[in-house]
């Protein structure tokens, strides 16, 4: 048996895996700190992915229409030149990378290092789409964009608030913990569109309308400042403006912000009182808060809650960003990110020049282009070549219209993944890499453990993990001695990363350890802001309420909001390729409430359109009473039923993530 790190969600359990030919079995570490030896159904019976017949096991060059086996240098040779040549040509950017949370750090770290040496600052990964608003929300606030305290903590927690998050499908180990709690007596507050699982267990159910967030927190807020439920000492020793903040709250009060949530007054009022009072409390939070033109604003109107009740540095309390993917945390860190450098260093800074330093290189100092941008950019031809890890945005990202076209406008589009994707069907070139099972290298989970990740089984065919494959572009292109494992790439990390400077490969294993871990913090750090901020003093933010982009009408009277299920993860090229995961749940579907069904004259089961603005798709219904009327959900795993075709191009002004949660449709029965 070999201990590794499950590849799906940000939670980073702890397994043991047997892989005999195409029989594996799998076990949850008992000793881990993390899950304690449970697993969901994904830990379980996800891992067959790995070795599917489905795999891509030769470098392939695509010539007219017909894929071309090759050899890995001459399809080395090929994009080394290429990417040369169009640098030399049209500038530094007009490439760009886009990087993978579901890679490791090494691998992360050393495309993000290629694209800046290459001159251009166009590199970023899925985190865009994500949870780059608690990137740009929790630096503005604390100073540090991470969970500020462990998955353990939360056993010491006296009262849970989970919003925007469906933890017990999306983060079932951390869900698990929160109903073990609740049962135990603990209190559980659950502000969410949809009555999910933890809705139906909660003390306080708030089930607000998709895009009100903010009006909500400062309702919320409002009542704690009333009731003087607020940490005195905390606010005048710890933090700054909190009276431009408390000035924008007195606008709020639940009375008034019913008209735009939906949520009556003495909800909110238990709520607040309940957050407030019965400390210490948690905030955990999913993309439900931050795939909105105002995502960002959600996440420092969260920071706001958390900092005027000193809810944060102490065991038991804090914020937690419940990361979708095993490595978004990592890739973050390692600044797969277009505005940061590793270790959240601004591209526009002059903290560049100690890279410079490091990698012996001229390096860019501006922003470069966001995932969300990329491929407008290739629309009208300033990016010319994408080189992509370990990513589908054909299924994925907002738009997708546009992101067709930007990929068929490419002079150049390298894909490096597992499987021939939808993505790659656009691809010049393929290059196929390793899964999370054949490779050794970390991944960082959304408590900021650094984790060692085993190699359980050898690629398939002539298949390389992703590390050898970057390292080898990387001699090419520079000219440069390749690196020679992953524990090489990541001791430049440890350079280049000071709050990964103490990390080594034999002391994070078998538990990891929680950043910072440095000189100060040589065992790591489990609660962060302990006795200071990383920004010095926690900084509130004034957020008033703005409308989303989208809202509904006569000619789109519904409100479209997506998202996963528990069976499946991500565009589904891994789960869905599990006999049982794929048994579980086979076909794309929309939820539709049991009123809404009954007005339109639509049946469990039937095919019916959903449409915006944008484009159109057809799925059978699922008539539910678990979300409300006027509102539908439709998961994004199923390349059957795209549903981000119906998501349009508006975008968050700080984070440049699409608005996911709030589009306006109609349904045609």
């Amino acid at each position: 048996m070999t201990l590794t790190i499950c590849p799906y969600c940000g939670t980073g359990c702890q397994i043991e895996v047997d892989y005999s030919g195409d029989h594996y079995t799998v076990h949850g570490y008992t000793r881990s700190v993390v899950n304690e030896g449970k697993l969901c159904i994904k830990g379980y019976q996800g891992l067959s992915y790995a070795g599917s017949r489905d795999r891509i096991t030769s470098p392939m060059i695509r010539r007219g229409d017909v894929w071309t086996e090759v050899s890995w240098d001459e399809a080395l040779d090929y994009v080394a030149r290429r990417l040369t040549e169009i640098r030399d040509k049209y500038g530094p950017d007009s490439i760009a990378f886009q990087a993978s949370a579901k890679c490791t750090n090494e691998e992360n770290y050393l495309i993000q290092k290629i694209a800046r040496m290459m001159g251009t600052n166009n590199v970023d990964h899925c985190a865009r789409s994500c949870h780059s608003s608690t990137v740009a929300g929790l630096i503005r606030t604390l100073g540090t964009a991470a969970a500020t305290g462990s998955i353990r903590s939360l056993k010491s927690t006296e009262t849970f608030f989970v919003i925007g998050s469906n933890t017990t499908e999306q983060h079932p180990i951390i869900g698990t913990t929160i109903i073990r709690q609740k049962k135990a007596g603990k209190k559980l507050i659950v502000a969410d569109p949809r009555r999910t699982k933890l809705a139906s267990i909660a003390d306080v159910f708030l089930q607000f309308r998709p895009g009100s967030d903010v009006a909500l927190l400062n309702s919320m807020m409002f009542v704690i400042l009333k009731k003087n439920l607020i940490d005195s000492e905390f606010i005048r020793t710890r933090t700054t403006d909190f009276d431009v903040f408390a000035a924008e709250i007195e606008k709020y009060p639940p009375e008034v912000t019913e008209q735009i949530t939906g949520v009556s007054p003495d909800l909110v009022e238990k709520a607040a009182e309940l957050y407030a009072g019965n400390r210490p409390s948690a905030i955990l939070y999913g993309m439900g808060i931050t795939q909105h033109i105002h995502g960002t604003e959600n996440v420092m109107s969260v920071s706001n809650l958390a900092l005027m009740t000193g809810n944060i540095g102490r065991y038991g309390s804090g914020i937690f960003p419940l990361r979708g993917q095993n490595n978004v945390q990592g890739s973050s860190d390692m600044g797969a990110l277009s505005e940061f450098y590793p270790g959240y260093i601004p591209a526009d800074s002059d903290g560049v020049e100690r890279f410079e330093k490091i990698w012996d290189a001229k390096l860019p100092k501006n922003i470069g282009l966001m995932l969300s941008e990329m491929f407008d950019a290739a629309i009208d031809g300033r990016v010319k070549a994408i080189y992509l890890m370990g990513e589908n945005p054909v299924i994925t990202e907002a738009n997708l219209s546009d992101v067709e076209k930007g990929l068929t406008n490419l002079d150049l589009f390298v894909v490096q993944d597992i499987f021939m994707t939808e993505t790659a069907k656009f691809a010049h070139v393929i290059l196929p890499a390793s899964s999370a099972l054949e490779k050794d290298g970390t991944f960082t989970n959304t408590e900021r453990r650094i984790q060692r990740v085993v190699a359980v089984k050898d690629p398939p065919g002539d298949a390389k993990p992703d590390w050898w494959i970057l390292s080898q572009l990387y001699s090419r292109l520079f000219h440069r001695e390749a690196y020679r494992s992953p524990e090489e790439i990541f001791n430049e990390i440890r350079v280049a990363i000071p709050n990964y400077s103490g990390a080594k490969y034999e002391n994070l294993y078998p538990d990891g350890k929680q950043w910072p871990i440095n000189d100060q913090h040589p065992e790591g750090t489990e609660i962060l802001h302990v006795d200071r901020f990383t920004r010095g003093l926690g900084r509130f933010m004034a957020i008033p309420y703005k409308p989303p982009s989208e809202t509904p009408d006569d000619q789109y009277p519904f409100i479209l909001t997506t998202g996963r299920n528990y069976y499946h993860w991500h565009s589904g090229t891994m789960t869905r390729r599990s006999d049982i995961l794929e048994r579980e749940s086979p076909n794309p579907y929309v939820e539709i409430s049991v009123n809404d069904a009954k007005k339109l004259s639509i049946r469990n089961g039937q095919i019916i359109t959903v449409e915006s603005r944008h484009g159109s798709i057809r799925l059978p219904a699922m008539v539910t009473s678990k979300i409300p009327d006027g509102i539908v959900f439709v998961p994004f795993h199923f390349k059957e039923a795209r549903v981000n075709l119906l998501v349009g191009e508006n975008l968050d002004p700080y984070s440049k993530i699409p608005e996911f949660k709030v589009v306006a449709v109609r349904v045609i029965a």
